[in-house]
């Protein structure tokens, strides 16, 4: 092998490698679970917006639980999920469903769903999955915080406006992974 060959055969080794060290980075950081349970629940909603938001909220961790009580992947309030069970007639519903991967998923789901509609928009139905669909409604109505009544040009609470971004951010790279590794 000649010095030339050399270069070029240790240039894509280690090109190569780094392809795939990168890979194993973003597959560790951005992980794919439940996917068949969220595409069953998804709606009108993008798979890749729902794993953003189950990565925001828990980071897949199905026994994460807030320091206000909400629960699971998708950080459900139990209050809000007894309500969103007899929506999805759930006759034996208990608050221990939320660490169930597959309830918290189709809950959230239907809740995130439900946000979008009223809502007509992504970037206000997270928003609302924060805050409360009364603080984005309030939001909307105050000329401050929206011109035209139908959007935010600044969300006031700081909390809520880094979920949103940080979901977003994540909605493009699930979008990405979705793409490349878990396309039908």
């Amino acid at each position: 092998m000649t010095k030339k060959n050399k270069k070029i055969f240790t240039f894509a080794i280690i090109f190569f490698l780094t392809i795939v060290a990168f890979a194993a980075v973003v597959w560790v950081r951005f992980p794919v679970r439940h996917l068949e349970t969220i595409r069953a629940n998804a709606g009108d909603l993008e798979p890749a917006l729902i794993l953003a938001v189950i990565k925001a909220e828990s980071s897949f961790r199905e026994n994460a639980e807030s320091h206000r009580g909400a629960r699971g992947l998708m950080q459900l309030m139990p209050a809000t999920a007894e309500e969103i069970a007899k929506h999805l007639a759930m006759t034996d519903f208990s608050a221990e469903d939320l660490w169930q991967p597959e309830k918290n998923i189709a809950m959230g789901c239907f809740y995130l769903n439900r946000l979008y509609k009223i809502f007509d928009c992504a970037e206000l139905a997270l928003a609302a999955y924060n805050a409360g669909q009364g603080n984005v409604k309030r939001w909307l109505s105050d000329p401050k915080i929206s011109e035209d009544g139908e959007s935010l040009d600044t969300i006031p609470f700081p909390e809520t406006d880094k979920y949103v971004n940080r979901v977003e951010f994540y909605r493009r790279i699930y979008t990405l992974i979705l793409r490349a590794f878990h396309s039908k």
